[in-house]
């Protein structure tokens, strides 16, 4: 195991106690990306993924929530998220250097396991192993706060969901989410998926999901964009130190500009999951469950076939 793996302390794990979208986010993201995946990558997601998850990315999307608490998985907790060390609602960023510096982060854990998914000299179990962690990972970078440090990513901030007494991370994890999917997708994560799909293949996602495979830094010219294959390309060939990807950390301060919009955007005493806060909310969480989804598809595809296969 490469040295991003190594035991971190007990104070550490505890920083993030939710699960970023929750089982019913994570499969949803997991199901979308199903669904793009290209000959290769398909082929290794079913024959890698198996019976035990019904050969597909949304049963397995949740493994690695599922094992952070196990004693020989507890040194991954701290790879869920990137601590980005900004002021919302006022100032939103992250930052490699400032967020990152340990190297324990969601940044490296993404490049680290894009490595090892492609080391045909893993075992299978290992190769697995660095699917599911990719296929969480992929979704939690989506969720604004798991990319973002104030009030520990907004478990120490008291709120209101559906008349229940809750926390702001866990109203953006899960609260809104299930009552959103509940009311209009049938309570169901195949089924939310599927919509989502739709939007995606010919709806109002349709134009918008060339931009959501380029890496293109809010600070860039457009003539300076980064594809995901090159990202890939260089990183897996050079069999690099475990350095981040620059599209992750497009991707992270992307999910991040939506604690100043949105996530921090609250009423002392207002019901997160009813009214002005929940309409502004929805559309964020579907539009990024639907972008992660996707870009695991694309993300899969170039490393097993060679070029993202989508549209």
């Amino acid at each position: 195991m490469l040295s991003l793996l190594s035991t971190i302390t007990a104070s550490l794990l505890l920083t993030k106690g939710a699960y970023a979208w929750g089982a019913l986010g994570h499969q949803s993201v997991g199901y979308v990306a199903q669904q793009f995946l290209a000959p290769n990558a398909l082929s290794f997601v079913q024959s890698s993924l198996g019976s035990t998850y019904s050969e597909s990315l949304g049963p397995a999307a949740t493994w690695a929530d599922d094992v952070k608490s196990q004693k020989a998985y507890s040194w991954s907790s701290a790879l869920h998220y990137v601590d980005a060390e900004d002021n919302p609602p006022s100032s939103c960023s992250v930052s490699e250097s400032r967020d990152c510096g340990s190297g324990q982060c969601i940044l490296t854990a993404i490049a680290n396991y894009t490595t090892r998914i492609a080391q045909t000299s893993l075992s299978a179990a290992q190769r697995q192993e660095a699917l599911k962690f990719l296929d969480h990972f992929l979704g939690d970078i989506g969720q604004p706060l798991h990319v973002e440090a104030k009030e520990v990513g907004g478990n120490d901030i008291d709120a209101i969901c559906g008349g229940k007494s809750t926390n702001l991370h866990a109203a953006w994890d899960t609260g809104i989410l299930t009552t959103n999917v509940d009311a209009n997708h049938g309570s169901s994560a195949q089924t939310y998926a599927n919509d989502l799909v739709a939007r995606i293949q010919s709806g109002t996602y349709k134009s918008l999901t060339s931009s959501w495979l380029s890496c293109t830094s809010t600070t860039e010219p457009a003539s300076r964009k980064r594809s995901i294959e090159t990202d890939l390309f260089e990183h897996i060939s050079a069999r690099a130190t475990i350095t981040p990807l620059e599209c992750p950390l497009v991707w992270a301060q992307e999910s991040n500009a939506y604690d100043c919009s949105v996530v921090f955007s609250y009423k002392s005493g207002q019901d997160l999951c009813t009214g002005s806060y929940y309409n502004a909310a929805v559309p964020v969480i579907d539009l990024q469950i639907a972008k992660q989804g996707y870009r695991l598809a694309a993300w899969l595809n170039v490393i097993f076939d060679g070029a993202t296969n989508l549209p």
